[in-house]
């Protein structure tokens, strides 16, 4: 295959997870396996390599010979030409590094590099925080020295597995015991073999043999049992060179890939910004919300930005952005005054408000908006043990959750334990906010709860029956209502919302026909939010496969292609 026809085929796979690394990945396998070059007669039989091996190994005071695999013990078959051995087989040294005397104590401000796990990347050293040792200590741990071509392979803790080909004008260095030397028994081996343990194969026999407890690690004896593939030397060279060709190519994708997602970050962000301004332009602030609500699916292609778009839609129908205003409705201060007698109370006792309202809406809070000769109250302070048979269904912080009620992990407590809590009983219709624990749930209680009650996590704030619970809690969920909220949070290990604050949280009242407008408006929107999780969900699974399939459809040699069916 060639650049070409891989960019062709790359934009109908560029979406899927993690779709380059994959990409990587399994250009390593086809290599490893002899799919991505093919094989040529005029090269030197792999017999000759393995006795140049031998010769080598003998040089090196080491049996001059080298083991071939049985046939049985193949993980996977090769091209003709191929033999199998083992890492142990083919090169002059493997094992791990070691500590010098002193640990730590030991390194030096300069020196001779001394190589740890966290210098060791699969595209080479990284020696920004290297340590040094004494030339004194280098020639007494003169087993762990390093030369050139060889390659060092992290075998513990978080990083192994990764593994890089140190470069021919590398001077002198030594490893921690966290780092294995594998030095081929010839130098032109080293390129194939970095790209034989950095694949899919070889790592699954790294991670597979690791042994010990909490950090775990490949020790040296399953290391040198690794099987090895081997091409002739001149086909290494290619298979090598492809690669290269390959991994550059997947790095201009990736460039290209990181700059096509930026571009589209930098207009989500720009779209949910002005959506979200304190004080939009009114002549384009129409134009704005048309053009982010009509392209949510280009907008919207990972789940952060899903919830994003969803915290604008809750912040626009606060702000009464969401919906037109009907001039034909009662005002907002007209229903409190006939409800109160009186005209609503500002937000705060200054006349401050958060934000200016659209006309016909007006400023309240929490308090005033609840059911007559009910308060806010929370619940049970201790459940104590589950009863056995009967007790009440009470709500925790972790049943509570933004906008529903998770009903899977509810506990209940005893009867007479709940009958002290009776204020906290629930009818139906109210809302309950977590003001402990899990902050963030809030949702409104349906009236097949009735009877349930709440533990001392969650408050019970009963709304009066003329204003819309789900007005209420989309408010409650909004960014605005949540800066509040934790701007107001006291106590130092666990904080909590205490129920005065809470009572006099400033809430935009608009018009109940209003309310109604913005609950079903932002209904409609959040299902669309639903839909696009759905489809990242499912397009996310849709190429994946894609992918699989395109990769061997355009990776795979054609004459291997040709011959499949037959």
């Amino acid at each position: 295959m060639n650049a070409e026809q891989l960019l062709a085929h790359y934009e109908r796979m560029a979406e899927a997870p993690d779709a380059i690394a994959r990409l990587r990945r399994f250009v390593l396998d086809l290599a490893v396996r002899g799919k991505l070059v093919g094989q040529e007669a005029s090269d030197e039989p792999t017999a000759q390599l393995i006795e140049a091996i031998a010769t080598q190994k003998g040089n090196f005071g080491r049996p001059a010979h080298v083991e071939a695999l049985p046939t049985v013990d193949e993980p996977f078959p090769c091209p003709a030409g191929w033999l199998w051995s083992t890492v142990g087989e083919i090169c002059t040294k493997t094992g791990s590094g070691s500590t010098p005397r002193g640990g730590k104590d030991a390194y030096q401000t300069n020196g001779i590099p001394f190589l740890r796990s966290q210098n060791v990347y699969d595209d080479g050293l990284l020696l920004d925080d290297v340590a040094y040792i004494a030339p004194e200590t280098h020639t007494r741990m003169a087993g762990t020295a390093v030369r050139p071509s060889d390659l060092l392979l992290n075998i513990t803790g978080g990083s192994m597995g990764r593994c890089c080909r140190v470069e021919a004008d590398f001077h002198e260095a030594n490893v921690s015991q966290h780092v294995a030397i594998i030095r081929p028994a010839l130098a032109d081996m080293s390129a194939f073999l970095h790209m034989v343990v950095l694949s899919p194969y070889f790592q699954g026999f790294v991670f597979g043999e690791q042994t010990g407890a909490g950090r775990g690690g490949l020790p040296k004896n399953k290391m040198d049992q690794i099987p090895v593939p081997l091409p002739p030397l001149a086909e290494q060279h290619r298979i090598v060179a492809k690669v290269d060709e390959l991994m550059a190519l997947c790095d201009r994708l990736e460039e290209a890939r990181k700059e096509r997602e930026a571009a589209r970050d930098c207009l989500t962000a720009a779209s949910l910004t002005r959506l979200n301004a304190p004080d939009p332009d009114p002549a384009t602030f129409t134009t704005h919300a048309r053009f982010a609500l009509d392209n949510l699916p280009a907008l919207t292609t990972r789940a952060d930005q899903i919830k994003q778009l969803r915290q604008t839609i809750l912040n626009l129908a606060v702000r009464g952005k969401l919906v037109k205003q009907d001039p034909s409705e009662l005002p907002a201060k007209a229903f409190w005054k006939s409800r109160l007698g009186a005209e609503v109370e500002q937000a705060s006792q200054q006349g401050e408000v958060p934000f200016e309202c659209p006309t016909g809406w007006c400023w309240t809070t929490v308090q005033q908006t609840l059911a007559m000769h009910r308060e806010i109250s929370y619940g049970v302070i201790k459940l104590g043990d589950e009863p056995k048979v009967g007790g009440i269904s009470t709500l925790r912080c972790s049943d509570v959750r933004p906008g529903l009620i998770e009903l899977s992990g509810v506990r209940k407590v005893r009867e007479e334990i709940e009958a002290d809590y009776s204020r906290t009983r629930l009818r139906g219709g109210e809302i309950v906010i977590n003001i402990r624990g899990t902050l963030g749930g809030v949702a409104l209680v349906p009236d097949t709860l009735a009877g349930f009650n709440v533990a001392r996590e969650v408050a019970v704030v009963p709304i009066a029956p003329e204003i819309s619970g789900s007005f209420m809690v989309y408010t409650m969920l909004s960014p605005f209502f949540w800066d509040y909220i934790q701007s107001n949070l006291r106590g130092i290990a666990y904080k909590g919302l205490n129920l005065g604050i809470l009572r006099n949280l400033p809430i935009p009242f608009p018009p109940l026909a209003e309310q109604s407008r913005i609950v079903a408006k932002v209904d409609e929107l959040m299902a669309l939010c639903d839909r696009l999780e759905s489809s990242l969900t499912t397009g996310d699974n849709t190429r994946q496969r894609l992918l699989e399939a395109i990769l061997h459809e355009a990776l795979e040699p054609t004459e291997a292609r040709e011959l499949e069916p037959a």
